[in-house]
């Protein structure tokens, strides 16, 4: 493809003056630049990383978007009252009403624009509910959308800026799946459509690792951080800065005017006509905000980017720029277990949705016994092991169950288990007293919750955690295994299996105090004029609750939009394209 854009880009050729600053280029930023070039603003981000993409990248990639021509697709009649309804009993009080207002109102039109006038596309599903899906105003379908898969191979040489997805979410050495390629690959010998879908992308892969390192078809966060680069290199307005890192924020009467920037050692400072909108990631990887807002939680067990160190964080504050928390957890959650790579790096696996929903499984803490629904959306999981002291928790399974399901790390139909031994990633017992044993938890009362479960399980209800009564819990169980209750089914066939759960930090939930525009307040409530923040290094939308899939990026897009449409409003700058 022709790249108009000056992507990547040295501080050196740039010009002194842009309309737009970016601090950031994962999924809220990179939204952000192509709002601000599809304006014809000139545009520039900065990432202080090698790659582009942040957490996004790293994603499923959903994005929770209301009141789009997609809700349609799947006979979905939603409407602004049924999700402010909704977004009124999951998230309340949590964050500022007019906040909650803005995205509604503007949500749609973000969408509109993005995808009429650039290459983001989205997709929904006929199935992918609300994680509240018992709260009024919820639904089942056409609010999450998943990014269309892209072929990588149309970036050039832009591809290798994509950061690469975590190696354990990808099969064949490189080879991404999404949730539709799983589906098939677990039945791939079972009808003549998933052959042949199977058949079709393992040979793609094939192709592509004769002249890439990794696969190009790009699907997931992945998809959606090259779809954004691509869109954005599109635009002669429009360059990028990886490696480069901001060191100060410059402010007047005016308000915010100009950024120093540092890339290998050379320094540049770049006036700003519109404004700076910081999308660095959040605080979750500066040492000093992490001790004292996550206290207890290892860095070891964050699964996100490593780019949100939180150093774009601090010269906002140098200016002004504050925090906003109205209670509730600091940060949002999944669980996660860890492994050390072969390379010495260590891993942090996420458990969405693989595993511990589907029957055949049981969370206990070090007394053996359950304490929360394993069926809860992750983020609800994740608190209930910290307001309940279950760190580490134990997600254990019986033979049946691992080889259907696989666990964490452990593939589905994974016949040879022997390296998750040996590691200490997997343990396995013969019978459950062995394994609590090998464990170091209480044997009878495991022994115990074991028998409770498969007493549940057969007659379908869950009256401790009432696990699988909720449209959204039940989506993500087997209602193919057969069983009264598609989240339930007894631990019965040894040896039983289990790994270590730990809470993982997924992202931001406080951030900068904003208006409902995106533009940043100070202690006093009075806006800092041409400082803008989205993503997670706003204050969310949704408090501390996470009421459905796609509340990061989702809003994310939606608030960069707002951001660049404040701009043009108030400062109604003349193009500075040819400048």
């Amino acid at each position: 493809m022709p790249h108009a854009a000056t992507i990547p880009a040295t501080l050196e050729q740039l010009p002194d003056t842009y309309d737009v600053v970016v601090l950031g280029a994962g999924g809220a930023g990179l939204a952000a630049a192509v709002f601000a070039a599809l304006e014809g603003l000139r545009v520039l981000v900065v990432e202080s990383t090698p790659f582009v993409g942040g957490t996004t990248a790293l994603s499923a990639g959903t994005a929770w978007i209301p009141l789009s021509t997609h809700a349609n697709e799947v006979g979905v009649e939603d409407s602004a009252a049924q999700v402010q309804t909704y977004l009124n009993a999951t998230v309340g009080a949590q964050s500022a009403e007019e906040m909650r207002q803005a995205f509604i109102t503007e949500c749609a039109a973000a969408l509109a624009q993005i995808e009429t006038k650039s290459e983001v596309k989205y997709r929904p599903f006929a199935l992918h509910p609300d994680y509240e899906s018992n709260q009024a105003g919820a639904t089942l379908r056409g609010r999450a959308l998943d990014p269309l898969p892209f072929d990588g191979r149309k970036l050039g040489r832009l591809f290798a800026l994509i950061r690469p997805p975590i190696p354990e979410f990808t099969v064949l050495g490189g080879m991404m799946v999404n949730r539709e390629d799983i589906t098939h690959l677990l039945s791939m010998f079972g009808s003549v459509k998933s052959f042949s879908h199977c058949l079709k992308i393992v040979a793609r892969h094939a192709r592509d690792r004769l002249s890439n390192p990794r696969g190009t078809r790009l699907v997931m966060g992945n998809a959606h951080v090259a779809r954004l680069l691509y869109s954005l290199a599109q635009h002669e307005s429009a360059a990028l800065c990886v490696n480069t890192a901001p060191s100060k924020l410059h402010q007047d009467a005016r308000g915010v005017h100009a950024i120093t920037l540092v890339q290998n050692g050379y320094e540049k400072t770049v006036k700003v006509r519109c404004g700076v909108v910081l999308a660095s990631g959040g605080f979750n990887r500066h040492p000093e905000k992490r001790a004292a807002m996550l206290l207890g939680i290892d860095s070891a067990w964050c699964p996100a980017a490593p780019g949100h160190t939180g150093a774009a964080h601090t010269l906002a504050e140098e200016i002004g720029a504050v925090y906003a928390h109205a209670g509730g957890s600091h940060a949002f959650w999944a669980p996660v277990s860890i492994r050390k790579r072969a390379d010495g790096s260590t891993a942090a696996f996420p458990h969405f949705v693989m595993d511990r929903a589907k029957p055949g499984f049981i969370t206990v803490n070090k007394e053996g016994k359950r304490f929360v629904n394993e069926s809860t959306s992750y983020h609800r999981y994740g608190l209930a092991m910290q307001v309940q002291g279950a760190v580490p928790a134990y997600l254990i399974c019986d033979a049946v169950a691992l080889k259907k399901y696989g666990m964490g790390m452990v593939r589905p139909g994974a016949g040879n288990l022997r390296a998750y031994l040996a590691d200490g990633y997997l343990t396995c017992g013969a019978n459950l007293t062995d394994l609590a044993n090998y464990l170091q938890i209480n044997g009878p009362q495991l022994q115990q919750s074991v028998e409770q479960m498969n007493r549940y399980a057969a007659h379908g209800f869950d009256p401790d955690f009432h696990r699988g009564e909720t449209d959204y819990q039940r989506n993500i169980g087997d209602a193919k295994a057969g069983n009264l209750n598609p989240n339930l089914g007894a631990l019965a066939t040894a040896p039983f299996y289990a790994v270590k759960l730990f809470p993982g930090d997924i992202g931001a939930a406080t951030g900068f105090a904003t208006d409902e525009h995106a533009r940043v307040t100070d202690a006093n409530h009075q806006l800092i004029p041409g400082l803008y923040a989205a993503g997670n290094d706003m204050r969310s939308m949704m408090g501390s609750a996470y009421p459905a899939p796609g509340i990061t990026i989702g809003p994310g897009i939606v608030f960069a939009y707002i951001a660049v449409k404040d701009m043009l409003t108030r400062s109604a700058p003349a193009k500075t394209a040819d400048a």
